[in-house]
């Protein structure tokens, strides 16, 4: 017997996943907590329990490779960590694992907070800015200057931020049948996508070049993917263009993302900002906050875990099954999607009482202790857990401490953001706001 689903064909489904796939997935949730729906080629289900989602992400790890979105994006971020497997992956996991070790991340917190306050400094009282660029141009800088020794000025945050805009844009058309088709013909749209490719494959470039120029003896992320090619370690020049491109990419897009969500989500939470404010007023004062003040920051990195919650950068997660996987009782077959959607998890009433409401507390007492582990998994679980959470925590306390303890800002309008939901949840477009001086 098959698992419950909706009525709709496998080109149906795909066209309602393409034109608004977080409506299809609230469509598909009251099924159920195991779903399947046809899509073209093969089968696809639903993991929606936070013991499926275990199941499939660290029990029985094994059965799965990375699903049809993050195989896509090999095309333009190589074979690296993000997007190999198995023993490529185990070894590039290994390699760089020392530079999110937790002491390396405490000493970044400096540099983080540093290039909040040069943000900062462009700011003046009432004016409307674009959050979304605004996080986005800090986060390139913090991860320039942490992860690769160097500084991301204007020009290249300009461009990666265009590149990463344009790029996300295309990416519903990687569950088109045709995507192996499209991706080969001279459209217009592929004649840009290569052009954007070019600008980030640039940026990165010339980034490799300054880091030879000045030595690569640091204790940077770039110098040490370098040092490991020298080393003999198997990477080569493609190689090492491969991480630093995904390490570059992913270590700034869902911090500035979250970032985003987190500045609005208090803008219609007044409550919830005025007692954020109380908490950096009594710990940091008029001072910069300190890697050491976090911990005695409950409530505004309650605040950063209530704005995953809510508005989960990454809002779904795929896999492919490559061998049998059992779930509630039926089998997934080898060749199988996996969709496991953090936007439904974060949402369920069954773990999330006033589900829809931005409510922090919930952060701060044992009500956190009663939910299942992975009925909250923002930066994914298992064995191919993000590497960069711990740096990604660290980076948005610090930024929300630095710039919330002289700043706010105020939405432009009462109406919720459109959301686009490619690889991130991002807003649709630009979304402005006012920023005020505390």
């Amino acid at each position: 017997m098959r698992p419950p689903g909706p009525d709709l064909n496998a080109f149906a489904a795909l066209r309602a996943f393409r034109r608004d796939p977080l409506s299809l997935l609230e469509r598909l949730a009251p099924f159920g907590d195991l779903v399947r729906i046809r899509v073209p080629r093969s089968d696809a289900y639903l993991l929606n329990d936070p013991d499926l989602v275990q199941g499939a992400l660290v029990s029985d790890h094994r059965a799965f490779h990375k699903g049809p979105t993050i195989q896509a994006a090999k095309m333009l971020l190589g074979s690296s960590l993000l997007t190999s497997e198995e023993e490529v992956h185990h070894r590039r996991r290994r390699l760089i694992q020392p530079m999110f070790h937790h002491q390396r991340i405490a000493s970044y917190g400096d540099a983080m907070v540093r290039h909040a306050e040069r943000a900062e400094a462009r700011w003046s009282d009432g004016a409307t800015v674009d959050i979304q660029a605004e996080m986005s141009a800090l986060t390139l800088s913090v991860v320039g200057e942490t992860l690769f020794g160097t500084d991301v000025d204007e020009a290249r945050s300009a461009t990666v931020r265009r590149a990463m805009t344009d790029t996300l844009g295309m990416f519903d058309r990687v569950y088109s049948p045709l995507f192996r088709l499209l991706v080969r013909l001279p459209s217009p749209t592929m004649r840009h996508y290569h052009r954007l490719e070019a600008d980030l494959n640039l940026v990165i470039a010339e980034m490799i070049a300054e880091r030879r120029a000045a030595g690569i003896t640091g204790n940077d992320l770039l110098s040490l993917l370098l040092r490991a090619r020298e080393d003999g370690a198997g990477m080569d020049d493609e190689q090492v263009r491969d991480e630093a491109l995904t390490l570059f990419l992913a270590g700034h897009e869902t911090t500035a993302i979250a970032l985003t969500w987190t500045w609005w989500l208090l803008s219609r939470n007044p409550h919830a900002e005025h007692r954020m404010h109380e908490e950096l007023d009594a710990v940091v004062g008029g001072r910069a906050p300190m890697v050491a003040d976090v911990p005695n920051l409950p409530y505004t990195q309650a605040v950063v875990s209530e704005s995953l919650r809510l508005r989960p950068p990454v809002w779904a997660m795929g896999r492919t099954a490559v061998a049998e996987h059992r779930a509630n009782g039926h089998t997934i077959a080898p060749g199988s999607i996996v969709v496991i959607a953090p936007w439904l998890l974060h949402h369920d009433e069954r773990w999330w009482p006033e589900p829809l409401t931005f409510r922090p507390e919930r952060w701060l007492g044992d009500e956190q202790e009663r939910r299942p582990r992975y009925a909250f998994l923002p930066f994914g679980g298992g064995p191919r857990v993000c590497i960069g959470e711990p740096f990604a925590r660290l980076e948005a306390a610090m930024i929300v401490a630095s710039i919330g303890r002289r700043w706010r800002f105020e939405a432009v309008t009462d109406e919720d953001p459109e959301l686009q939901a490619v690889i991130t949840l991002r807003p649709r477009g630009s979304l402005p706001m006012v920023t005020r001086r505390r």
